[in-house]
């Protein structure tokens, strides 16, 4: 699946100030960009666009392993948000999305265990994406609520901040309805699997320069067939990634369960064996702390359980069929 012309122009800019200022902050990547505002309505300070451009996005912070919390805040929390349809809700909290001054996350039912009573949330929560605002799906609406108490998290995948939230009968606000809870899962599934992609196309790319550049028996190591041929298995699964990553962030929203699925199947299988197949073709120095190749490896490693595994959506995917 191609690009349109100005999603590549996003792709490009976006590729660009990663290269250029890798330790950036969020506020400024999100400002300067105003990406963190791509699907947030203009009424609100965003640029009204879709999934599709969300997706552009992902797929460049998977290539880079960028901590921004993009996945939490603009996939997950702003779609959230709208979702819920209140429009006082929008107008407190979607401003400070678009302009960067805000990270936000959102726990839903099977990641937590929460009970609602009374307007006070109570229950924990222990593994959820950080963020400053956290917002809650429980018992049918949409609310958000400051923790009584947030542990952070020595996670595999250090790029990607966790934390064990807990909550003692502490007042919530209400944001609004919560019957979208699965549709903005499916696209927290999709947004992961668009990160994945660019993450197996950074692995291909490094894979490819390094058997290109070492060389064994007096010839580079990528003249070898043995070497030509994982080079090839991965380019077909990066390419056949993305098309997965792109083709649930175009779905219509009747198609969104069964591509999320899809994607979230096939992209999470693509990263971890192109992550894996890095560290093989780079050898010792693949599995090294600080090389890319072994934080790449741990980033697949943790993504996979972040909305369940592999099997999980293919259960989704079998349920849909009938089977």
């Amino acid at each position: 699946m191609s690009l349109t012309e100005e999603q590549r122009e996003l792709r490009d800019a976006v590729r660009s100030f990663l290269t250029e200022r890798p330790g950036a902050p969020w506020s400024r990547f999100a400002a300067e960009l105003g990406v963190a505002g791509l699907a947030v309505p203009e009424e609100y300070g965003g640029a009204g666009c879709g999934t599709a451009e969300v997706a552009v996005v992902c797929e460049e912070l998977g290539r880079a392993l960028s901590p921004y919390p993009y996945l939490s805040t603009v996939v997950l929390a702003a779609e959230a948000i709208k979702a819920a349809g209140d429009p006082s809700a929008m107008a407190r909290l979607l401003p400070g999305i678009a302009d960067g001054s805000v990270t936000a996350t959102v726990l839903f039912p099977d990641d937590a265990d929460l009970t609602l009573s009374d307007g006070k949330l109570t229950g924990t929560a222990r593994y959820a994406l950080d963020a400053e605002v956290v917002l809650a799906f429980v018992d049918g609406e949409l609310v958000e609520a400051v923790p009584s108490s947030r542990a952070p998290h020595a996670p595999l995948d250090q790029t990607r901040p966790l934390a064990a939230f807990a909550f003692d009968a502490v007042p919530v606000v209400r944001v609004g309805d919560g019957t979208a809870c699965g549709r903005v899962r499916d696209l927290g599934v999709t947004g992961l699997a668009a990160e994945q992609a660019g993450g197996a196309a950074r692995c291909l790319e490094t894979a490819v320069a390094h058997a290109r550049q070492r060389h064994q028996f007096g010839r580079p190591i990528g003249s070898f067939q043995a070497v030509k041929h994982k080079l090839a298995d991965l380019l077909l699964l990066a390419e056949s990634a993305r098309s997965a990553a792109l083709a649930a962030a175009r779905a219509p929203a009747e198609d969104l369960p069964v591509q999320a699925a899809i994607a979230g199947s096939y992209c999470t299988e693509a990263y971890l064996t192109a992550a894996g197949e890095n560290i093989q073709i780079h050898g010792g120095t693949g599995v090294t702390w600080e090389h890319s190749a072994h934080r790449h490896f741990k980033r697949a490693t943790a993504d996979a359980q972040l909305f369940g595994p592999p099997h999980a959506h293919r259960t989704r995917l079998a349920l849909a069929a009938g089977l």
